[in-house]
Parts: structure tokens; C-alpha cells; sequence
């Protein structure tokens, strides 16, 4: 590893190169600036920018002459900046020195639009492409790949390692990514230390932090901040007009700020302010209506005064219709622009309804020329796919210039709409997030719909950096003198917190760097474990959990000195009040637990008298919601811990099921009725004949069996009474010196106080004691897993080694690697036919998206078949695999999602698209996607696979889903 140097630190904010003094140079001037010039364009930087058609900015000069010089560098700038202008120049060097260079991205799609730029460039013979399921001459001296694939390669020792000299990490900001981070640091920490390190980052408030580390780990490191936006952006709101004042798309800041400055706290647009606090427009209707031009002097974009159909019907806020603000924008030349919503749903619904308003955004010579595009990109589908994918709407909607783009879209299709876009023949897309992440498609205008999304399991607020990413599309270099960022209007919208949130810069990158099972095989193989403890102590998550100690540290000194106070404060001279307090504090606990006891033995009683009821019984309910009289209808099934849920018939038209909520102190039976053998508790006569029975069978207690409450029944109080502890704790505490002081309570609060922060300090030691090393301790129960599944081993020297079964887990690099390699060592998938591989596969590649499924999937095969009986087996093996982790305190494998199983069967049996999508709640790309990856992972397992039949069958498998629209595309 190269010695440590301080980093250099370039912050840049002027776009354009520094300019010689005004007025004409003497001769001596004149011949210095020569020699300069001179020496500047013998250089390679100096031949790289003759081949430009535009002048680097500073920062790109900074870095480039930077590289040039043999340091690695870090360049953090704005989204559109041209960053990757740094990466070129890397590619350059490696091609003029003879030398390889390996160019990296976090997505497919991001590598293939490089491959095709530097193919431009360089020529198709010096370029390859290497992305898992496609390999493109793949020595090449010039090779983009994804950053998994140059990870797998290091791991591997590949020769097509020798001779590399640069490798460029585009969106390096990725290794902050929850699922795939780990991948870029291991790809930094293992790069041999020769290799040159270009990292290209977005704009993040710790690049410095982040440069310190690159500097420990890989050596001299310079890092170039530019927070400088090549093209202007201006911020708008998206109004409806309200009360006779017109709507529109108006500046969210005052006539008198900077935009490109606008500082911490801009004052908000007056006109702005006034519009949105008059509230909703409760006239209804779609009136178009006047507009207000924004404050730059030139005409805005014009907005409808009505919110679309039923706006004034709510009573909170809304903006323009979706299609009035492509119309305003349009009406503008502030088009093409990019329109995130935050749902697939959503962007469909605003293509349909731009459609419906008749919206076309084309011209005839561009709607042909669209039209060219779709036909000869999408030929090879065959005619009976193109319904199920939607593509003749799909086709109507491009050739008037409107496009959705999401990942529940068909591979091809996004990939087609991309094209149109950045040939300018698509104006408007419908986006969620993932377009804001590697694609370069940039537009003049980006519309936000709303300023919070759903993060899978709620809704949250957008972040400063999440705003700035997706706005930092807008404005295109060397096309648009300014771009502009538009936030629709809606409810609970504050324009000054806006304001806030599009004027700060907070972008922090956090490590989300965790060691693996196949990284713990990989690096004892390579260096053992003592030599892997280290270097996993070199990731950047160790540095800056080790960072972060040093303000604990200080806290927890506070925490000591608020201690001592506390305990002086509590002192008494009649005796130890900490004595006294700790006696207090058992007393209360034993009280408790006295009680959470009775309250478990009384939960007991009522699940065993849930459990006795029977069919035809009429219980009693002595209180609650459900308090009177009812009739189980039906058993309901054992749901384990809560006792059974039946179902009752409360009143005549009533039919519930009973939960142990519903009745805490019990039910009692009181008689018992007849039931139909074909009683049908959603017919309302019969539910009205079993009632009646019911008062016939209660006799004296009908008048009570109308739904009044019956009165009887008690609540039974669960107190600690009896209890020996609790008497003995009782009159300890009574005789104890500090029970008389009259200051006692005072002294209680202090004591009280102490134990809280007690309590806070020791977590916080503990925090600290966990973060130091942290990153070797989770390295040390990974590896006590692997000995204990016998993937690790002892040599005589008693140094850890890996096993046989061990290097095959080493191919394994999918998320649940561990669970794949005891499947296979288990044969568990062995007597599988490719079909039903490919479906195995998929319950540990899948993950739906939603949580509420309907029952459960259907198994190809029934519930005997081959793939019921391995899939029932894969379960086993992950719940081993669960325990195994919850017992080294590891993070789980997730858990098998067995919904795309019949999918996946029928498509690699050769079944047709509709087919296979028939009742599946799954869109055509999602589908995709997921055979991708299946098909990943298949490949893995034709490699790792310890027995001739797996791999054969994995291989079949592969071949068998790479048909179709699965093959389409590269994504």
C-alpha cells in the first residue's frame, strides 16, 4: 500500500479558466506566456483538449493536471458539471501510455451509454464492455464494466487484471447504496497499488473526509470540490389561481435574489406567498384562466387557474393538472423536461392524462421519425407480445413527444425512450426517482410533483440531496442558458422550507460497507484472517465509525461530570439514598413483574376458553365492544400465540371474529343451538333464523340478547397482594434510615436523574466499545459461522483455511451467498429440470413489492412435485441458515418470497409472455428484471455447482430464460 500523504484540496467556483491582465503584455510577458502555453500543449492534458470542441473549467484543468502528475483524484461537482470529462482524460493517459484502463458505473444501462461514447471515440477494436450478461472484447485496452464485475475480477486474481493503470469509479457516491455500497470499497481497498483511482462523485458535504480516507488507503489523492452549476437554475412553484388571482408557474424567491446565490434564508416571492395563503379554490371546475409571467423579465410559463377536475372539492391545496403544466411549459419553450412523480401508477396515469387532453408536443416530420425509432428498435418482438406489453398505446404516446419511464417498464422500451429524449424527440418524461440515478438524460426544465415519497415502508420528506440530484437535471450544458426547477403545489407544501431545501448543499456520504460470507472466503484465501481483520479495518465505514468515537468520547466525559453532580445532589445525612433508592427500584420492578404475571396467567385462561368453544355455543361477553350475547358460527383456525379467532354472530346482521382483544376477562358458554349443515353467514335470513334461535334457547335472558351489555361479569384487578418478595422488599424498605428524611422525594428526583443518565452513559460506552473495530468483530462471527458450517478450517499451524466447500462458495456473489452454496452442497436443487431451477432460484432472488399477497403462490408440479419438495427444502435450509446468524448476532439472509416461482416456471418452459403475466400481480419489465437477475445468479451457480448435473442444469436454465423479451434488451 502506497504511504499516506495529506490530500490537496481544490475548491472551485469560477466556471471558466483565469484570464491574463488586461492591456497588451510587453515582449518579456508575451515570451513567458508563450513558454507556458507552449509547455501546456506538450503535455497530454494538452493534447486531450485539442481534441474538444470546448474549454475545460477550472476544476476539470485542477484534476486533470492532477492525474497527469501520477495522483489519484476525487472530484466532487454538481450533477451536470462534466465530471466524466476527468474520467476521459484517465482513459486517454492509460491509451497513450500503453497502459489499460477500466471504467466503472453502478448500472447496465449507464455502462452500455459510456461503452457507446467511448466506441465513438476510440473505435470499437480498443473498447470493450463487460456487464455480467454481456461480455464485448473484453481484453480490450479500454473496458467499461459495472463495479460488481471488476470486484468478482479481483477476487478471482484475472488476468485481464495485468497492465491496468487507471480505473474510474463513475458515481463513486454509490458505496453510501444499502444493498451494493460494500462493492466500491472493496473494489478501492484490493486495486493493486499502482492503479491510478479516478472517483467521480456527486456534489457531498464530506468529500474531504471522504479524500482523507482514499488518501490512507490508496495514497496522494487530490481532491477538487466544485459546487459551481454550469448552467443556472431557477426555482419555481406550480400554482393554481385562486380568487380571481391568475395561477402559473411563479419564482419561489424574490425579484431581488441571486438565484445561482440565493444564501441561507432567501426571502419568498410576495406574489407567491399571497396565492398560496388565500388556500384552496373551492369554485371547481378546469377554467383556464390568466397567467403570471415569473420574475426574469421575459414570459413564464402560463398555469390554469382551476386545480382539474373536483380541485375545488378538497380542502386542501392542489396545483395545475398534470397536463396544463407540460401545456404552460410547452407554451414556453421551456420543454423537453423530466416530471418526477413518485409511483409507476402515477407516471402512467399522466401520460394517459396528457393524452386525453389532446396534448401533442410534436411535429409530423418528428412523429415519423419517432415512429422509424420504435419499429427498428422493437422488431425482433414477436406480434402476439406487442398486446401484453402495451405498446401500441405506448407508440401513441412517444410519437406526440409524452413517454413514462420506471422499472416496471420492458428493459427495451425505457432504453428506446432514453434515445428519444436525448435526441430531443421525446419532450416530456413521466419519471420516478431511479431516472435521477447514472442516466444521462438531461432536460431543460425538471418538474417535482411532490416533495415526499414512499420509502417502501413509509412516506418521507425529500432530502437537501435527494432535491438536489433530481433537479440537478435541469438545465443542459452548451444548450440552455439556465435551467428550471418546478415543485407543483400541493398540501402541506411550505415554500419557505422549499426555499431551505433548494438552497442547501447537504448531501453527507455515509459507508454502508458490512463484510459477506463470499468476501470472509475470498480474503482468508488471499491473506488469511489475520492480514483480512486489517485490511476490513481500512474500509471507510472502520474510518469514520473511528471518527465518530472521538465526539462519543467526549460526550460520555460529559456524562461523567453531570454524574457526579447528580450524586452529590442526592446525598442524605440520615444514610446511603443510593441504597435506599436501589431498594425503591426493586420493589417497583418485583411489582411489576408480580402483576405482568397474573396478567399472563389470566391471558392463559382466556385463550384455553377460546380454544373449548364449539359450534352452536352461545357465549356471554361480560364487557367490551362486543359486550351481550353472540353465537359461534364457526371454530376459526389457531392462530398460535393469541389462542383461536372464531367467528360469532353479534345481533342479526353481525358476523365477527372474536379476538383475545376483544375479551380480556373470558367468555362463559350459557346454552347451545342447532346450526344448518349448510348455514350461510352471508345470508341475511339465515343469519336472521339463527338469531332467533338463540333467544329461543337464552329463554329468560332474551330481553338481554337484543345487544344490550348483560351486566354480569367482572374485571379481576391484577395487583402484587401476596406476594413474599414484594412484603419482605416492603418492610425493608420502611425501616431503612433514609425512609424518614423529610427531603426524601427531593432526593428521589436527583437518584432518579442519575439512573436515567446512568443508564444513557453505559449505552454510549458500550456504542464505543462496538464502534472500534466494529468492522473485524462482525469479520470474526462471519468466520465462526463458515467454521461452524465447515467452510473454514484449522491447519496443523492452526491457521484458518479454506475448505473445498469454501471455494465454491468463493464464486457465489449474490446476497444470499450462503444460503445458494448450502443449497447446492445440500443437493437440495440437484433432481430439479432447468424450469424448475430457474424457479427455485427465484425465492432467493425475488422480493415483492408489496406485502399484502392473497394466499399462497401456486407450485408448478402441485404439493408433492419435485419443486415443492426442494422448495420446502430450501426453506429448511434457510431457517438453519436464520438461527445460525441470530445465534453470531449476524444480520439475517432475507427471507425466500416463493411469488415469482410460477412465472418463472412457465417462461422457462417455453410458455408465451401473456401467458406467463396471466393473474400475476407483475408488470412486463418487472418480470424482466428479475430474470435478469435469476439468470445472474444461475450463471454463478454453473460455476460454483459441486456435481456435473447442477451445472448442466443451471446452464440449460440460463439458456431457456434468455429468450424473448428477456434478450431484448441489454439492461
Amino acid at each position: 500500500m502506497a504511504p499516506a500523504r495529506r490530500s490537496r484540496t481544490r475548491r472551485t467556483t469560477d466556471p471558466t479558466p483565469s484570464t491574463p491582465p488586461t492591456g497588451e503584455p510587453g515582449p518579456a510577458e508575451r515570451y513567458r506566456l508563450y513558454r507556458e502555453r507552449t509547455a501546456q500543449e506538450a503535455t497530454e492534458l494538452g493534447a486531450f483538449r485539442r481534441t474538444l470542441d470546448f474549454d475545460l473549467d477550472d476544476f476539470q484543468l485542477e484534476a486533470c493536471e492532477a492525474l497527469e502528475k501520477g495522483s489519484g483524484v476525487l472530484v466532487a461537482a454538481p450533477t451536470g458539471a462534466g465530471k466524466t470529462i476527468v474520467g476521459e482524460f484517465a482513459v486517454h493517459l492509460a491509451v497513450r501510455t500503453g497502459r489499460k484502463a477500466f471504467y466503472t458505473t453502478p448500472i447496465k444501462a449507464l455502462s452500455n451509454q459510456k461503452y457507446t461514447d467511448l466506441v465513438r471515440r476510440y473505435g470499437a477494436d480498443q473498447v470493450g464492455l463487460l456487464t455480467g450478461d454481456t461480455t464485448i472484447n473484453g481484453e480490450a485496452p479500454v473496458v467499461v464494466m459495472t463495479t460488481e464485475v471488476l470486484r468478482n475480477m479481483l477476487y478471482a486474481g484475472s488476468g485481464t487484471l495485468d497492465g491496468l493503470g487507471y480505473v474510474v469509479m463513475d458515481e463513486v457516491h454509490y458505496l453510501a447504496d444499502r444493498f451494493r455500497g460494500a462493492v466500491w470499497e472493496e473494489v478501492i481497498i484490493h486495486l493493486a497499488p499502482d492503479v491510478q483511482l479516478v472517483s467521480l462523485s456527486a456534489t457531498v458535504s464530506n468529500a474531504e473526509e471522504f479524500g482523507d480516507w482514499l488518501e490512507m488507503v490508496r495514497g496522494d489523492t487530490t481532491v477538487v470540490v466544485s459546487e459551481h452549476r454550469p448552467v443556472p437554475l431557477w426555482q419555481h412553484v406550480a400554482v393554481s389561481g385562486r380568487g380571481g388571482a391568475p395561477g402559473g408557474v411563479l419564482d419561489l424567491y424574490a425579484h431581488t435574489v441571486d438565484p445561482t446565490a440565493p444564501g441561507t434564508h432567501p426571502p419568498i416571492n410576495p406574489d407567491l406567498l399571497a396565492l398560496m395563503r388565500q388556500g384552496p379554490d373551492h369554485r371547481g371546475g378546469r377554467e383556464r384562466g390568466g397567467h403570471q409571467r415569473h420574475g426574469r423579465g421575459r414570459g413564464g410559463p402560463r398555469g390554469p387557474q382551476g386545480g382539474g377536475p373536483g380541485a375545488g372539492q378538497h380542502t386542501g391545496r392542489r396545483g395545475p393538472p398534470r397536463f396544463a403544466i407540460v401545456d404552460a411549459l410547452d407554451a414556453d419553450a421551456l420543454l423537453p423536461a423530466i416530471y418526477f412523480i413518485f409511483s409507476r401508477a402515477g407516471c402512467e396515469g399522466a401520460v394517459a392524462q396528457c393524452l386525453g387532453a389532446g396534448l401533442r408536443l410534436t411535429t409530423p416530420e418528428e412523429e415519423s421519425r419517432i415512429r422509424h425509432v420504435v419499429e427498428d428498435r422493437c422488431s425482433a418482438i414477436p406480434p402476439e407480445d406487442l398486446q401484453v406489453l402495451g405498446y401500441w398505446p405506448w407508440v401513441d404516446a412517444l410519437s406526440r413527444g409524452i413517454a413514462a419511464h420506471h422499472a416496471g417498464m420492458l428493459p427495451l422500451f425505457k432504453e428506446t425512450v432514453e434515445h428519444l429524449f436525448s435526441a430531443g424527440l421525446v419532450k416530456v418524461v413521466f419519471a420516478t426517482e431511479t431516472l435521477a440515478l447514472g442516466i444521462n438524460m438531461p432536460a431543460r426544465s425538471v418538474v417535482l410533483e411532490k416533495l415526499v415519497k414512499w420509502d417502501g415502508s413509509t412516506h418521507v420528506d425529500l432530502t437537501p440531496g435527494e432535491y438536489t440530484q433530481l433537479t440537478g437535471r435541469a438545465g443542459r450544458r452548451g444548450i440552455d442558458v439556465e435551467g428550471h426547477a418546478v415543485v407543483v403545489d400541493h398540501p402541506g407544501l411550505d415554500p419557505v422550507a422549499l426555499a431551505g431545501l433548494a438552497s442547501k448543499r447537504l448531501y453527507p456520504l455515509r459507508s454502508s460497507f458490512a463484510p459477506t460470507y463470499n468476501m470472509a472466503v475470498n480474503l482468508v484465501a488471499q491473506v488469511g484472517r489475520e492480514r483480512a481483520r486489517e485490511i476490513l479495518e481500512t474500509s471507510f465505514a472502520q474510518f469514520q465509525a473511528d471518527r465518530g468515537v472521538v465526539g462519543l468520547a467526549r460526550q460520555a466525559q460529559q456524562h461523567s461530570e453531570a454524574l457526579d453532580g447528580y450524586a452529590k445532589a442526592m446525598e442524605c445525612d440520615l444514610g446511603d439514598f443510593r441504597e435506599y433508592d436501589r431498594l425503591r427500584r426493586a420493589l417497583s420492578g418485583r411489582e411489576r413483574e408480580v402483576s405482568k404475571r397474573a396478567s399472563a396467567e389470566q391471558r392463559s385462561r382466556v385463550v384455553e376458553a377460546l380454544s373449548a368453544l364449539r359450534r352452536g355455543d352461545v357465549i356471554e361477553i361480560p364487557s367490551g365492544r362486543r359486550a351481550g350475547y353472540a353465537v359461534v358460527v364457526d371454530r376459526g383456525e389457531d392462530t398460535g400465540f393469541d389462542g383461536p379467532r372464531p367467528v360469532i354472530l353479534v345481533g342479526e346482521r353481525q358476523v365477527k371474529k372474536l379476538t383475545l382483544a376483544d375479551v380480556p376477562q373470558g367468555v362463559s358458554t350459557v346454552g347451545q343451538v342447532r346450526i344448518p349443515k349448510g348455514f350461510n353467514a352471508r345470508d341475511p335470513r339465515a343469519r336472521k333464523d339463527l338469531w332467533s334461535s338463540m333467544r329461543a334457547a337464552l329463554g329468560a335472558f332474551s330481553e338481554e340478547a337484543d345487544g344490550r351489555a348483560p351486566g354480569r361479569g367482572g374485571t379481576r384487578r391484577h395487583g402484587a397482594g401476596g406476594d413474599r418478595e414484594v412484603d419482605r422488599l416492603r418492610e425493608e424498605l420502611r425501616a431503612h434510615p433514609c425512609h424518614r428524611c423529610p427531603d426524601r422525594e427531593d432526593h428521589a428526583r436527583w437518584a432518579q436523574r442519575w439512573n436515567k443518565l446512568h443508564e444513557e452513559h453505559r449505552t454510549l460506552v458500550r456504542r464505543i466499545s462496538g464502534r472500534t473495530g466494529s468492522i473485524a468483530k462482525t469479520f470474526d462471527r462471519i468466520c465462526d459461522v463458515l467454521g461452524t458450517l465447515g467452510y473454514l478450517d484449522r491447519d496443523e499451524a492452526g491457521e484458518l483455511v479454506v475448505t473445498e466447500p469454501g471455494w465454491a462458495l468463493r464464486r457465489l456473489y449474490a446476497e444470499s451467498d450462503l444460503l445458494l452454496s448450502e443449497c447446492l452442497r445440500r443437493g437440495v436443487w440437484r433432481d430439479l429440470d432447468a424450469a424448475g431451477l430457474a424457479a427455485a432460484v427465484s425465492t432467493v432472488v425475488y422480493s415483492a413489492r408489496r406485502d399484502d399477497r392473497d394466499g399462497d403462490p401456486h407450485v408448478p408440479g402441485g404439493p408433492a412435485g419435485k419443486l415443492a419438495r426442494a422448495l420446502d427444502e430450501t426453506v429448511r435450509v434457510w431457517s438453519e441458515v436464520d438461527d445460525l446468524e441470530a445465534a453470531h448476532r449476524l444480520e439475517a439472509t432475507g427471507p425466500l418470497d416463493l411469488g415469482l416461482v410460477e412465472a418463472v416456471h412457465r417462461w422457462a418452459s417455453g410458455r408465451s409472455l401473456d401467458v406467463v403475466l396471466q393473474g400475476a400481480d407483475l408488470a412486463a419489465g418487472d418480470f424482466v428484471r428479475w430474470c435478469k437477475q435469476v439468470v445472474d445468479v444461475l450463471d454463478q451457480l454453473s460455476k460454483a455447482a459441486p456435481d456435473d448435473r447442477t451445472r448442466s442444469t443451471a446452464n440449460k436454465a440460463i439458456t431457456a430464460i434468455r429468450r424473448g423479451v428477456v434478450a431484448y434488451s441489454s439492461v
